[in-house]
């Protein structure tokens, strides 16, 4: 299932690629995505102790928003993350998917809900079946707690129109 709309939001597309994004809250939407992906890393990294690609990317990704990294780069980053993913089960499985959208923002912003999906699913992923809607909520509760505030009303806007292609990871 795709995680990005068939149409585009603007507010989601920067402004030299025709949208009204600017740099500044690209970077802010990299971090988010960043911390909602290092939040569930430890999923992951009990799973597979020496592979690093996950991690790295997430530093990659913080990089790229320090401008040391170039988008191209950031972007190849996101594959290999999601690679590590390969054959997991759920929680590692998601965790390293998270860390491969967080790096994937550099190159579409709107990646940025993938890494959250990603992250409350791990989350809801590594509890018992009787806890696994409890741990969604406090994910997504604690992911929202940390949005920056200038894009703060732009991602929950956006949580509310693509949850239902984020498997509703962002109901209420």
């Amino acid at each position: 299932m795709p995680i990005l709309p068939a149409e585009r939001d603007p507010r989601l597309i920067t402004v030299r690629r025709g949208g009204t994004l600017t740099d500044e809250h690209h970077r802010l939407l990299a971090e988010w995505a960043a911390v909602c992906a290092e939040h569930v890393l430890h999923l992951f990294e009990q799973e597979q102790p020496h592979d690093t690609r996950p991690r790295d990317a997430i530093g990659v990704g913080r990089a790229w928003i320090r401008g040391e990294v170039r988008m191209r780069d950031a972007h190849r980053t996101a594959f290999v993350a999601s690679a590590a993913a390969r054959g997991l089960p759920g929680p590692a499985e998601f965790a390293a998917l998270a860390a491969g959208q967080a790096v994937a923002v550099a190159h579409v912003a709107a990646h940025d809900l993938g890494a959250g999906a990603y992250a409350i699913r791990a989350a809801a992923a590594s509890a018992v079946a009787s806890e696994t809607e409890s741990a969604r909520v406090r994910e997504r509760d604690w992911q929202r707690e940390r949005i920056p505030m200038e894009v703060r009303e732009l991602v929950l806007d956006d949580q509310r129109r693509r949850s239902a292609i984020c498997w509703n990871a962002f109901d209420d």
